[in-house]
C-alpha cells in the first residue's frame, strides 16, 4: 500500500497520452461545434435544391409540389386556390423573373432572428442579383423570401 509520500513514478509516456487524447477530445469538440453551425441548415438547402432541380428540368408539376411541400398535390388542387399552379408557372416557367432555369448554385442560407424558417440565397443562371427563398422549418414549405 502506498501512502500520499510515496508516489508513483514519473510515466513520460502515460502524461504523453492523456496530452494527446485530451487534444483529440477538444478538436473533436471543435469540429462537431463548427459542423453543427455549418451544417444545420442543410435540410432547408437540400429542399431548395430538389425544387430548382425540378425547374431545371422544366418538371412544372414537380416542382410545385415542392414548393407546397406536396407531392400529391395533384389529388386536392383546390387546397392551393391562393397560389394555383397557373400562377407559379407565370412566376416560374419561362417568361417568370429568372426565366428558364439552365444552372443554379445554392450559395447559403440564414435563420432570420425570431423567424420560423431559414432563407436560402441561390444564384440563378449566373446572375448578380440572387433569388431567396423561404424555406419553412415547420412543414418545408417555400415562399418568396420576405427579407
Amino acid at each position: 500500500m502506498s501512502t500520499l509520500f510515496q508516489a508513483p513514478p514519473y510515466d513520460p509516456l502515460r502524461e504523453r497520452r492523456r496530452k494527446r487524447v485530451a487534444a483529440i477530445l477538444v478538436i473533436a469538440a471543435v469540429l462537431a461545434v463548427v459542423m453543427f453551425f455549418r451544417f444545420r441548415n442543410w435540410p432547408y438547402e437540400h429542399v431548395v435544391h430538389n425544387f430548382f432541380q425540378a425547374l431545371q428540368s422544366h418538371d412544372y408539376e414537380q416542382a410545385y409540389g415542392i414548393w407546397m411541400h406536396d407531392p400529391g398535390w395533384e389529388q386536392h388542387p383546390d387546397r392551393y386556390k391562393n397560389y394555383p399552379l397557373g400562377e407559379f408557372e407565370r412566376d416560374w416557367g419561362p417568361g417568370g423573373e429568372w426565366g428558364l432555369i439552365k444552372e443554379f448554385q445554392i450559395d447559403g442560407s440564414v435563420r432570420p432572428k425570431n423567424g420560423s424558417g431559414v432563407v436560402v440565397q441561390v444564384t440563378v443562371n449566373r446572375r448578380a442579383d440572387k433569388a431567396r427563398i423561404w424555406v419553412e422549418k415547420k412543414d418545408k414549405t417555400l415562399t418568396f423570401s420576405p427579407y
